[in-house]
This record gives C-alpha cells, structure tokens and sequence, in this order.
C-alpha cells in the first residue's frame, strides 16, 4: 500500500501583521481576524529561494525518521514561482540533497490544488514502475509576486515549504482514489504574468468557482472510494480563507469540529496549505481524513487519506 509516512514543514520565522495594515487598507480588525482568519503572513529572507525552503522542509522531514536518500527514485516539486525557468526547480533540491541519478525528477506547475494533484502522480508513478520511496514538495513564495498594496492579496498570501515523505515502507495514511477538474474559462480570476506582472486575484471570482464545484467534487469523492460522509474524521481544505471554510462547512453541513482552519499565523501558503494541516495531524485518532485543494486554474483535486492499521 502506498501512502503518506511523514510530513516536514518550513515557515519563515519573519511575519508581517495584518493588524498593523488597518488604516492603509481602510479595514477593521474584525474583518482580518473573523473574516480572513489571517492575522500574519509568512514571508521568506530576500537570500531564500526555492530550494533553500524545500532543504529546510526536508530538514523537518528527517527529525521523525531516517530517510535512505539512496532508495528515493522520485522527486516532484509543486510551485509556480520557481527558482529558475532553467533548469527546473527540483533538480536543484536533488543537488542539494545529493539524491541519486536514477531519480525522476520534475516540477508541476500547479497552486492551490497542487498538493493533492502531486500525491496523485507520485502514487501513478510508483505503481507503474515499482518504485517504493519518493519525495513530493512543495513551495509557492508569492512574496515573490506580490503587490503589498493590494489588499485583495497581500492580507492573505505567506510563504512556506513542505517536504512529504511516500512509501510502500508501513505509511501511516495511505492514499486513496481521487476527484480532479478544471474551469479554464474562469483562469483570469487568479494570475500573474511571466512578463513580472504581479499577483491579481478576484476575490468573488474564486468563492463562486469554489462554492459551485466543490460540495458537488466531495459526493462525487465519497461515492468514488465507496465510502458515507459520515465516517470521515477530518475535513482538511485548501486554507483560502476562514470565510471560504466557514461557508464550505455550512454548505456541505459538515461538523465543525472535523473542519480545521490553522492559518492564522502565516497566511495562506498555497499548495503548501494541505500539507502543513496533514502533518499536524498523522499522529491523531483519526481514520478517514478528506483532504481538498482548489484554487489556481481554476483548478481542484481531492482524496481521502485513511489510516494505516
């Protein structure tokens, strides 16, 4: 069985507080406290890149167990600010941490839903080609493309980096069947130009497009892994917003108590977002966790995740 044996995180230790934002942006604390949810964003050294993150995820990484880099034969990045256009980013993070040649080794360019996506490709890849470890990253700094002038954006976007850990070596969550979809007719409501224009988001744009497909893509992913919705312990979502995850929850009538928003102390980290949420919980007494991301493309890609017993 394929699946999830250990997470490792990154966030900057530099955070910019949204309080301290009230009278630029002309805004209220109970907004940036009860309606983003955000109080402060991670934001990474100017000396820090890509790869320097993704290291340091990794460092996290080995504290909860030995890794035999050796046997580690894939190694996929999930960003799209990467460090370079050439080469690609993760041949970077195999450089520096000396990972074998016979290591595949590519970016996807994907955000919000990214993580999911990536957890998808590494278990295709490993299935097909028999391959038992691999390492899936992710790190989108958007500090890179921001215009902190722009409210819409700057209140909710932190940088971080997560390094996953897959294995057919006894994984504590193994990895189940998964939803995807895309909208392409509605990329425009969030961008931002190769020509170094910066981060543009519609703020009702995205809400409508998440509202509108994923409560229909979770009844779509409990009857694809033959499962009812209420055997599953956790629903961990893309950490948009707390707006955006209030609303899903009473949509979807859901729990509240299985519904987690964690991003109050460093923003909305993009694809990093699911994985942050799902090393925090490896260790609970959960069974079935469902795990959401959606966002940049418009785009959207879920799974369940279920305890290893």
């Amino acid at each position: 069985m394929i699946g999830i044996k250990n997470v490792g995180v990154y966030i900057p230790n530099k955070k910019v507080s949204n309080l301290d934002k009230l009278s630029k942006f002309e805004t209220t604390e109970d907004f940036v406290i009860n309606k983003i949810g955000i109080e402060k964003v991670a934001v990474k050294e100017e000396t820090e890149d890509v790869s320097d993150m993704c290291v340091k995820a990794f460092e996290d990484l080995k504290k909860l167990g030995e890794i035999d880099l050796d046997t580690i034969k894939i190694c996929i990045l999930i960003t799209q600010n990467p460090e370079s256009n050439i080469p690609h980013s993760s041949a970077l993070i195999h450089d520096k941490l000396n990972l074998p040649n016979d290591c595949a080794c590519f970016d996807i360019s994907l955000g919000c839903s990214g993580y999911v996506y990536g957890l998808s490709v590494v278990k295709s890849l490993m299935e097909s080609n028999n391959i038992d470890d691999a390492l899936l990253f992710t790190c989108d700094p958007y500090s890179k493309i921001m215009d902190y002038d722009d409210k819409n954006t700057s209140l909710l976007f932190g940088d971080a980096a997560t390094a996953t850990y897959i294995t057919r070596n006894e994984p504590i969550l193994t990895l189940g069947k998964f939803t995807f979809g895309t909208v392409g007719k509605e990329s425009h409501n969030l961008t931002a130009g190769i020509d170094g224009s910066k981060l543009y988001m519609n703020g009702r744009g995205i809400y409508n497009f998440v509202i509108r497909n994923i409560p229909k893509d979770l009844e779509k992913l409990y009857a694809l892994n033959e499962i009812d919705k209420s055997s599953i312990d956790l629903f961990l979502f893309h950490q948009g917003s707390k707006y955006m995850i209030d609303v899903l929850t009473k949509r979807m009538k859901l729990d509240p108590d299985k519904v987690i928003f964690s991003a109050k102390n460093y923003g909305n980290t993009v694809s990093s977002s699911i994985p942050i949420l799902v090393k925090d919980r490896l260790a609970s007494d959960a069974d079935k966790i469902a795990i959401s991301g959606f966002g940049v493309g418009l785009s959207w890609s879920s799974t369940i995740l279920k305890r290893n017993k």
